[in-house]
């Protein structure tokens, strides 16, 4: 059974996915978007609470951008899992998380204002090490064997494909917000929930376009993807828990690690030429994790939001 099931995940390394021109535009400009809106959002404050929050803060980057990539790594080398699937794993594990945590944050009854931070600092931050990230844990996976076709993931090309598309208009909006505060306060709400609808309208239409893959091949990835995340949210769980954070943050850092931004896993992949033909299952995997991880973040914070917490004390974070 476990061998015909591998067998059959096989095959996405070989299947091409329909996607355009014009899809790949309105993809970047919804990426784009999404961007502007989240530096909208940024406020001084956000950075203060570095000074609040220091120890919850470096568990959560170190959880997020150091632990889940080693471990997707260590997890994808030893199962053996195929080409296109190993990568597009790699690439998950490598992007900041979404923003959608720090409304799964709340409603899990976790620390709101940790959880904007760790978000903010991540989709900053994530502009460097993202790339950086990937081409790292992407080229050491494939050193370990020998392809037919050879592939090598460009750090300068995705450095540039990132700046471009994640840097710029976080530089826009930050830009915006500094000169026009007010008009900024009146439309960031819209701005949030059109990129939250524009990003589930993208992959909606993603996945029409290649329906007939998705119908047959969903039901190889979807273990994966629900293993993955789970194995995100315990390393994030995890690390909290190790260093003694009290459950306010913890359940912050639990969520704000297994809530990653999978959109910018799609632009890398469709805007980059590192794929030959083929290799389906690396955006396979990004655009089910960019359904799944709210799903499963719904249902952690409906879970923690029934268990009351002890009262914090904000000194020990």
């Amino acid at each position: 059974m476990l061998q015909e099931y591998y067998n059959e995940l096989l095959n996405l390394d070989e299947i091409k996915l329909n996607f355009n021109e014009s899809g790949l535009m309105i993809m970047n400009i919804t990426i784009a978007f999404i961007m502007f809106g989240v530096a909208l959002g940024i406020k001084i404050n956000d950075f203060r609470n570095l000074i609040r929050f220091p120890k919850s803060i470096i568990t959560g980057v170190v959880s997020q951008f150091i632990l889940l990539p080693a471990v997707t790594f260590f997890i994808v080398i030893t199962f053996n899992l195929p080409v296109s699937v190993s990568l597009g794993m790699l690439l998950v594990a490598s992007c900041p998380g979404g923003n959608v945590s720090n409304f799964i944050t709340s409603l899990a009854k976790g620390n709101v204002a940790l959880s904007v931070s760790l978000t903010t600092i991540a989709d900053i931050s994530s502009i460097i090490i993202t790339p950086l990230n990937f081409t790292f844990w992407g080229n050491m996976y494939l050193d370990t064997f020998t392809l037919e076709n050879p592939i090598e993931i460009p750090l300068i090309g995705v450095l540039k494909t990132v700046m471009l598309l994640m840097g710029v208009p976080l530089i826009a909006g930050l830009w915006f917000s500094h000169k026009y505060p007010v008009i900024t306060k009146k439309i960031l709400k819209t701005v949030k929930i059109i990129s939250v609808v524009a990003f589930f309208g993208f992959i909606i239409g993603a996945v029409i376009s290649n329906f007939q893959y998705f119908i047959k091949y969903i039901w190889l990835i979807i273990p994966i993807v629900l293993f993955h995340n789970l194995i995100a949210f315990l390393l994030g769980y995890s690390a909290s828990k190790i260093v003694r954070l009290q459950s306010y943050n913890t359940r912050t850092i639990t969520i704000e690690t297994g809530i990653q931004n999978s959109g910018i896993a799609l632009v890398l992949i469709f805007n980059n030429q590192i794929f030959p033909e083929g290799y389906g299952g690396v955006a396979f995997i990004a655009a089910t994790w960019g359904i799944w991880h709210i799903i499963s973040g719904l249902i952690l914070s409906t879970i923690w939001s029934r268990k009351k917490l002890k009262k914090q004390n904000f000194a020990n974070n």
